[in-house]
């Protein structure tokens, strides 16, 4: 009862999505989940102090597990997910695992009068798992003859049925790709695919390292799961443009 009144409260919050039993917050990219444990005074011998430290580890066991389970949930891009991309690959797992062993617990656990405890936790997604899931690209965005129209691409797919991803896809009316994750770099995987934000004034405040100064505003005319289309005339104005800060991740999607 306890853990799904907290992820019923962490799905209400700006930017979280569920994900099994946790929920990812897209706008910090973090997922967040909670772990329950119950003391068991009988194998405690009585003791109350060593049933609460047995408590406490049975609630971060279980926060690992719900944790696990989460980022298994969490797309990474067309159609596929985080499970998906460890399932099919040993070493994959292994890191994204070892990664999900180190959540940090956040706030203080809760204490209840029956001995039981509650801790929230969080898992960042930028990072190792980002570079562990996100595909090895050419690491080569488009490098037309044009100048380069901005220092960024933001995407504003506001009104769109958007399923945030690590590594979304951005398209042209006909499906072909204008961006997507092999054109990512080396240094720009841990970084993930793109960035999301409620709004312009949110990605300047919070995401001004990745914008940079001429951000370029285009308008998603709808949305495929994580891939965003653009309308022809977007489409064509980013045709034969110096587009290589994409290779940098320099994407930014606005979302409701």
């Amino acid at each position: 009862m306890r853990i799904a009144l907290a992820l019923a409260i962490a799905a209400l919050l700006p930017g979280a999505a569920r994900a099994g039993p946790g929920a990812v917050d897209w706008q910090r990219k973090v997922v967040t989940c909670t772990g329950s444990g119950a003391a068991n005074l009988r194998d405690a011998g009585g003791n109350p102090a060593v049933a609460r430290i047995g408590a406490e580890k049975a609630a971060k066991l279980d926060a690992l597990r719900n944790c696990l389970e989460a980022v298994k949930g969490v797309t990474v891009g067309s159609g596929k997910t985080a499970g998906d991309a460890m399932a099919s690959d040993a070493a994959v797992r292994a890191r994204v695992e070892g990664t999900v062993r180190g959540f940090q617990v956040v706030g203080k656990p809760r204490y209840y009068s029956d001995g039981g405890v509650e801790m929230d936790v969080e898992v960042p997604l930028e990072g190792a798992i980002s570079e562990a899931l996100l595909p090895a690209g050419a690491g080569a965005a488009p490098a037309g003859k044009g100048p380069a129209p901005g220092t960024s691409l933001v995407v504003d797919a506001r009104g769109q049925k958007v399923v945030p991803a690590l590594a979304p896809r951005v398209l042209d009316p006909a499906g072909r790709e204008i961006y997507g994750p092999a054109m990512l770099g080396a240094p720009a995987r841990p970084g993930g695919g793109a960035a999301y934000a409620r709004d312009l004034e949110a990605a300047r405040r919070d995401l001004g390292a990745r914008l940079g100064d001429r951000p370029l505003v285009v308008k998603a005319v709808r949305a495929e799961g994580a891939d965003l289309v653009l309308s022809d005339a977007d489409a064509a104005a980013l045709a034969g443009k110096d587009l290589g800060f994409l290779a940098e991740g320099r994407v930014v999607v606005l979302t409701d």
